[in-house]
Parts: C-alpha cells; structure tokens; sequence
C-alpha cells in the first residue's frame, strides 16, 4: 500500500506537467510562428515480487511478478507542422512555407532561429536595417546583417519567394539587389533548445544549420511576402487533451485516498 502512494504520487506529477505543457499551448494560440509541444511519458523501474510462480499443484507458471513503480515525463516534444498562413498588410511581413527557419543575430552576439517573420525596417548607423520585433537583426545568407542604404526607399522594397530583396528600377520593373533573406534548415529540429520570443537555440542534438542557398540536397522553403505563420496549436486538440490529463489526475489522486484509507483500516485491526 505504502508503494502504492508512491506510484500514484509519480502519476499526479506527471499529469501537472502535461497540463502545464497543455495550458502553455493554449495560451500561445495567437503567436506567430508558435509550435505545439507534446509530452512523452515512460515507466519506472519494475520490482520483481517473485521470479517464478505455482499454481496450487506446484506447477510453475511461465511468467513472473512484478509491479510497476510509476511513471516520469521523458520528454516534451515539438510538433514542426506548419501553421495557417495569414494575411498582413505589411510588406515586411514573411511566412516559410517549407521546413526552413529565419536566423537573427541576439544580443549577445550569437545565432538564433525563428519561424516568426514579423520583420520591420529600423534605423541603423548606415542605413535601414530588417529587424524582428524586438529589434535582433535578421542575417542574410552568408549570416550579416540585412541593411538598406539610405538611397533606397524600403516600402517599395520586394521579396521573391527564395527570398531575394528586389528594389524598382527606372521602369518600376523589380530588380534583384544582390541581398537574399537567410533561410536554414536541421536535420533534427526536435534537439532545438526552445527560447522565449518564438526564437530556437542550435544544440548538439539539432546538429549544424543547412544554409538552403548553397545547399542543393534540400528541399528548398518558399518565402511569402506580406504573410505570417500563425500558431499550429488545435484549440480542440488541447481541450480534449487537458480533459484526458484532469482525469488521470482525478484517478491518481483517487488511488492515494484509496491507499490511504486501507492503511487506516489496517491500523484499526489492533483496537
């Protein structure tokens, strides 16, 4: 009994942090470029009761018995479908479609990977500079920085759908300026370190960035001007789930009361 309010107790821990992963869902339905996460779940270690068992002739039974010593999250996973497309009025507004990420340059100076392209133009020392939201500027291919001279006027500025800025010229047909937005792609997107502001740290485990631009092995994304990615989270999906998660903590909490008043009951054998 006592292991029982062991194994009940892995249980109730369990479920909180499913519906902690859950509720983290439901409150990023509306960011931009925002990925489900799922929680994985694994058993304990088994304790051998006995190796070998008779039945009552003394005949040996091919199995044995063991009880299980609960249960533990093993890992919470992202889910890198690709959200609804969404129309912007703003023509630094960029969507992927594909299995690409934008890259930004943080504060401290090192690479981080985005599926939110909520880009604006910012003023820089030299020029105009394409930033996200939080003003980290966003890379080109070769990883610089994308800054605009003062000459060229940024709402008439132009994506191509492999990301090449396009500018007018004398007959307003667009051409290419020779500035390509950085789209890069992990064999593992999974072992990406999750960060706040939507953004995505490399790990050991995610391996090294493919640059789509010198990289001919990969499907190619397609860049979407004056679209954004929205969440790829299922409202109804998580309801259902957050009902499943209440429910095996209402049965985990239910098997320590029970637990509990057995033990009582055997304490009350003595009076």
């Amino acid at each position: 009994m006592v292991r029982s309010l062991w194994t009940a107790a892995t249980g109730m821990i369990a479920q909180q942090t499913n519906l902690d992963t859950i509720a983290n869902n439901l409150a990023n339905v509306n960011t931009q470029g925002f990925k489900t996460q799922v929680n994985e779940f694994k058993t304990l270690l088994y304790q051998t009761l006995q190796t070998k068992t008779t039945t009552a002739n003394g005949e040996q039974k091919p199995t044995s018995a063991q009880v299980g010593l609960g249960t533990r999250n093993s890992a919470i996973t992202t889910i890198f479908k690709t959200g609804n497309m969404l129309a912007s009025e703003s023509d630094t507004a960029f969507a992927i479609d594909g299995k690409g990420f934008f890259a930004v340059r943080g504060a401290d100076g090192n690479t981080y990977y985005t599926r939110d392209g909520n880009f604006v133009f910012s003023l820089a020392s030299n020029g105009n500079m394409l930033a996200n939201a939080d003003g980290l500027p966003v890379l080109d291919t070769n990883g610089r920085p994308i800054i605009l001279d003062q000459r060229y006027v940024v709402s008439e500025v132009t994506v191509t759908g492999d990301g090449l800025l396009c500018y007018p010229d004398e007959k307003n047909n667009p051409q290419p300026m020779g500035i390509r937005i950085g789209v890069f792609q992990f064999n593992n997107p999974n072992g990406l370190e999750r960060l706040a502001s939507s953004l995505y740290n490399q790990t050991a485990a995610s391996g090294q960035p493919i640059n789509e631009a010198t990289n001919n092995d990969v499907e190619k994304s397609k860049i979407l001007q004056n679209y954004l990615e929205g969440s790829n989270v299922q409202v109804v999906d998580e309801m259902v789930n957050m009902i499943v998660a209440q429910r095996a903590y209402e049965l985990n909490s239910k098997a320590i009361t029970t637990s509990d008043e057995m033990l009582q009951q055997a304490n009350n054998l003595k009076r």
